[in-house]
């Protein structure tokens, strides 16, 4: 029954509601903007490369990996394949334009939060909560939206990371499908308790410097895998097209179609527009907010464009054909056994542990930002602990539970943040694209852009850009 609800809800929130304001949203802020995401590639990587200006805080680059650690993770890889085994090939398509058009939902957002962003005793902070109450004068809007980030990272997220990363442990002789999710799960949710709980600050380190270079790895190994079948990458391309553009089958079931699919996955990928990136995007110590925007901007392409759009080509080019009944790790397990063979899966694996464990202390990073917000200071460090026990038993019931509930609860609680959020940056996107404006009229005399908030006319009183 419970799995039934959560179809139907699903169904409506993404057959109609979400894709209008996505869609919609995307293109009014690439209008605007004059296609940031495109025309200014080069100042994203030198916004990148910034360090705070008295050498403390956080740089642009750190926030990048916050953001990027948890938009990197398991959809990267489960969600891809499970967008071309139920949606197929035409799916990709649209996950490119959800991306594409969502960069610039990125940029307005994460501006925002760096315009709003307050002064805390260990450096800046914010995110939507804060420029949700500043400008709407609604703190009850701004819980709401707490409280979604809560249930979509610190409940569906984590439990689908943890779904997906047992789930490619089914291709191995010892797997049980009665005990080894729970096991696998187990050991997961006892890891990351006890790095959460501070004892585990070398894993995080190691992993945070092991999981770029898995990305880099793992994009290398998609190009071997594209290499290797090369021959079959004009009928991929044809295929992707044909697909993405049969109205005849988008329109017969479109709940099922691979317009849903690829804007569900693309969504919950990059997550752009949803209302989590600004969270880190705060915390940065930049000389003009438009250089978060510009670095979150980045952070969507590598996701989406790179990252998904390597897993669905490794999977693709393999010849392996998508169904439902592989769905999932299967299909890219399958995949790259094809063309790699036994190293394909292992390979797999490695990468999932890996994506899985950053994305898992990522989510709750973000979760750890809103809970300070509701309680309106810093909980205390007992409060902490417990929360982050809770944080961790949810990561142990997510490893043992169905794939179809976890996508569909993650699905929806996802669209609920982005349901306030997009709204709320259409109401304030003119202060980010003036902001914009004013960042590329300073660069444009050469000179390194500052900025004040007189600059561009902000009714309200913030803690920064005053000077």
């Amino acid at each position: 029954m419970l799995n039934n609800i959560v179809s139907v809800v699903n169904d409506a929130l993404y057959s109609y509601i979400l894709i209008l304001i996505l869609v919609l949203g995307g293109i009014w802020f690439s209008l605007k903007t004059h296609f940031v995401q495109f025309r200014l590639l080069g100042e994203q990587i030198r916004a990148v490369t910034e360090k705070p200006g008295d050498g403390h805080g956080v740089s642009s680059f750190q926030a990048l990996m916050v953001s990027t650690a948890s938009r990197v993770g398991t959809g990267n890889i489960i969600g891809v394949s499970t967008a071309l085994c139920l949606g197929g090939f035409g799916s990709v398509f649209w996950m490119w334009v959800i991306a594409l058009l969502g960069a610039a939902s990125a940029f307005v957002e994460s501006t925002l939060a760096q315009i709003y962003k307050k002064r805390g005793e260990n450096g800046s902070y914010g995110g939507p909560p804060y420029y949700i109450e500043a400008t709407l004068k609604s703190r009850a809007l701004a819980i709401i939206f707490s409280i979604f980030l809560i249930l979509t990272y610190g409940f569906g997220f984590n439990m689908l990371a943890s779904y997906n990363l047992q789930s490619t442990f089914s291709s191995y002789s010892f797997y049980n499908p009665s005990a080894s999710p729970w096991i696998i799960g187990f050991i997961l949710a006892a890891v990351c308790a006890w790095c959460l709980l501070g004892g585990g600050k070398r894993v995080i380190s190691v992993t945070s410097f092991l999981v770029p270079i898995m990305g880099v790895i793992y994009i290398l190994v998609a190009i071997v895998i594209v290499a290797l079948n090369i021959t079959s990458l004009p009928g991929i391309f044809a295929r992707i097209f044909s697909e993405a553009f049969d109205l005849r089958a988008i329109f017969g079931g479109f709940s099922g179609s691979c317009v849903m699919y690829g804007i569900k996955r693309g969504l919950f990928s990059n997550e752009a527009g949803v209302g989590s990136a600004p969270n880190a995007s705060a915390s940065a110590e930049v000389s003009h907010p438009a250089k978060q925007g510009l670095v979150q901007v980045l952070s969507v392409f590598l996701d989406t464009i790179l990252v998904c759009t390597a897993t669905a080509f490794m999977c693709m080019a393999s010849g392996i054909e998508p169904t439902a009944e592989i769905s999932g790790a299967p299909y890219v397990q399958l995949s790259l056994s094809a063309t790699l063979g036994s190293f394909g899966p292992i390979f797999i694996t490695v990468a999932m542990i890996l994506f899985a464990f950053t994305t898992l202390l990522g989510n709750l990073y973000y979760v750890e930002q809103v809970i300070a917000y509701i309680a309106k200071r810093v909980p205390s460090k007992r409060t902490m602990s417990i929360l982050r026990i809770i944080a961790s038993l949810v990561i142990f019931v997510g490893a043992g539970l169905s794939a179809d509930l976890l996508w569909g609860l993650a699905d929806i609680f996802m669209g609920g943040m982005a349901l306030i959020n997009m709204p709320v940056i259409i109401i304030l996107g003119k202060y980010a694209f003036r902001t914009l404006r004013n960042y590329e009229e300073q660069r444009a005399r050469g000179v390194e852009p500052k900025f004040r908030v007189r600059d561009i006319g902000l009714p309200e009183q913030v803690d920064y850009w005053n000077d």
